[in-house]
């Protein structure tokens, strides 16, 4: 018998290599190397003299964008509002959807949910890590009009895809990646070929019978998806749930997403009936404190297409070690400490011996740098012990040389605060609206020294 080769594939960045090693040559991440089987290359079809290309094989032309005919595909709705929020507006069709998260936190109940009310389309759902009694019971226990679900437990994707042939569905689950496996490979499920080449087959197929495909997938420690990083490069859409899966709520974040917003948020609540989405997200970060307290401070962030209130808390107190320490939540750790740097450097005031821990309520993580002066003016209440005043709300980001930059949409930003009862805002000068907001007094800084004097 001949002997199988194999070669080893860095699940970061794709490279191939011969031997394995403890560093990728290419990306120079450490252990990620691992083993697959090489599949002999099937041999190439005989080019026909008397015909352009391959004989049999229908060769694609080349076109200009005008000879394209244009059709704008209508999204379906999903039922879930937050949901369809994420998806850019709608399940559109032929897309291929990636959701990973931590287990428990809802993968399986929102998918079976989105089937479900489907009702006027035909779906499949397929599982391959429960049984059909088990899919059956939790759909029984969140009373879910099951009279038209389609249920299927199978593992090897060439027996998936022909049994989907078949019954030719229009939106099809696949739960989870990492136990399909295809009969070409000898490697076990869930390693890097397996989920590769079924990942590439789903994908294929969802593109040539335009079926909307909904795949789900493990997480890390990290809390990156199990798998090769090429994985959410070969799918339409990335979602991946935030949060703790002990809290009532769910955050749905769009990594990735070739028709919507990035970084689009959809915010669910758990609940005996599955996840429910919550229309005003705002109220659900705000803890509106009868007596306000130090290190607190609201601010109005922009994730996708939505401006959020939530806030921003941050505790200071003194170091008994030889490093004090930097912790944040939700918010970036090392901008944390720049930005310390910079309020001793242009505010005078210095936290070198203190303990700093920063906190966003409710789980969200901050991404964009509109929350360095929250976070600033926070850690300041804090550090002196005195509160800011409850109707007050900050945006802003702090440049080293101490200037406040503007954010995006930061007349957006203040309606959304004027909508919740906020009276004051403390922004950047260049975020200033054009017109007046009734009621509302607002001040505008240029740099961080303005910001204080105002407090």
């Amino acid at each position: 018998m001949a002997k199988s080769k194999t070669q080893y594939v860095c699940t970061a960045c794709g490279s191939i290599h011969h031997k394995w090693g403890g560093q990728c040559s290419d990306c120079s991440e450490w252990n990620t190397l691992q083993e697959e089987a090489v599949i002999a290359p099937a041999p190439a079809p005989v080019q026909s003299p008397h015909r352009s290309g391959y004989a049999g094989v229908e060769v694609n032309k080349i076109k200009s964008i005008s000879d394209i005919e244009f059709k704008e595909d209508a999204r379906t709705h999903t039922g879930l509002s937050e949901l369809d929020r994420v998806l850019g507006g709608g399940l559109v069709h032929g897309s291929v959807i990636l959701i990973g998260g931590d287990p428990g936190i809802g993968k399986s109940t929102i998918l079976i949910q989105t089937l479900s009310n489907l009702t006027e389309m035909k779906t499949l759902y397929v599982t391959g890590e429960e049984s059909l009694q088990q899919v059956s019971m939790r759909a029984k226990r969140l009373e879910l009009p099951t009279d038209k679900l389609r249920l299927l437990t199978e593992t090897c994707i060439e027996r998936i895809i022909e049994m989907a042939n078949t019954e030719k569905p229009e939106v099809m689950v696949v739960d989870s990646i990492q136990t399909i496996y295809t009969e070409h490979l000898t490697s076990a499920p869930g390693s890097v070929s397996q989920i590769r080449e079924a990942t590439a087959k789903l994908t294929r197929y969802a593109k040539l019978t335009n079926t909307s495909v909904f795949i789900a997938g493990h997480v890390t420690k990290e809390g990156t998806l199990a798998g090769p990083r090429v994985l959410e490069h070969m799918v339409d859409t990335v979602l991946y749930f935030e949060g703790d899966p002990g809290s009532r709520f769910r955050i749905l974040r769009a990594v990735k997403n070739r028709f919507g917003a990035v970084n689009e948020l959809g915010v669910f609540a758990m609940t005996d009936k599955g996840l429910k989405g919550v229309s005003n997200p705002s109220s659900i970060f705000l803890s509106r404190h009868d007596d306000p307290g130090p290190g607190s401070v609201i601010m109005v962030t922009r994730e996708g297409t939505r401006p959020l209130l939530v806030e921003v808390q941050a505790l200071v107190d003194e170091s008994h070690g030889s490093q004090p320490r930097r912790v944040a939540l939700g918010l970036e750790q090392n901008r944390m400490a720049m930005l310390l740097a910079v309020m001793h450097r242009h505010g005078g005031i210095s936290m070198f011996d203190q303990d700093v821990f920063a906190n966003v309520v409710g789980g969200v993580k901050i991404t964009e740098t509109a929350a360095d002066l929250p976070l600033m003016l926070a850690a300041l209440s804090s550090f002196r012990n005195r509160p800011h005043p409850s109707d007050m709300v900050v945006f802003g980001e702090i440049g080293l040389a101490g200037e406040i930059r503007p954010v995006p949409n930061g007349e957006e930003r203040l309606k959304e605060a004027h909508k919740h009862g906020f009276t004051r805002a403390i922004i950047p000068k260049k975020n200033m609206p054009r017109k007046a907001i009734k009621g509302m007094t607002i001040h505008p800084a240029q740099r961080l020294e303005e910001a204080l004097e105002y407090l």
